[in-house]
């Protein structure tokens, strides 16, 4: 996997997820802005997206972020992995992120 690809799932849920130095975020009742300091570009996230931005950069890997936010909202994990990947692939794209999954 190179920086800038998605792993498949089983693989993301073991891998770890780190907010890059030239990004910073902040989070506000409603929404999370995210700011990446090399394009000057904001991003808005709403409130799950923000939480779930949060559990990721706090998280030792994808997979205890997902049960964190499984037993936060009440829903089932499976659903979560789906909306993890997602969040997760819309973040890799723009840069906001970046995915170890511990293979050099």
């Amino acid at each position: 996997m190179t920086p800038d690809t998605m792993p498949d799932i089983p693989s993301l849920l073991t891998s770890s997820v780190k907010v890059p130095q030239h990004v910073v975020y902040r989070s506000f009742p409603t929404e999370t802005v995210v700011l990446n300091l090399e394009t000057g570009k904001y991003h808005g996230l709403n409130a799950t997206a923000g939480s779930m931005l949060e559990a990721l950069a706090q998280a030792p890997n994808v997979g205890d972020a997902v049960a964190r936010m499984a037993a936060s909202y009440a829903q089932p994990e499976e659903t979560i992995e789906r909306d993890m990947q997602e969040l997760c692939n819309v973040l890799l794209e723009r840069g906001l992120i970046k995915i170890d999954d511990g293979a050099h």
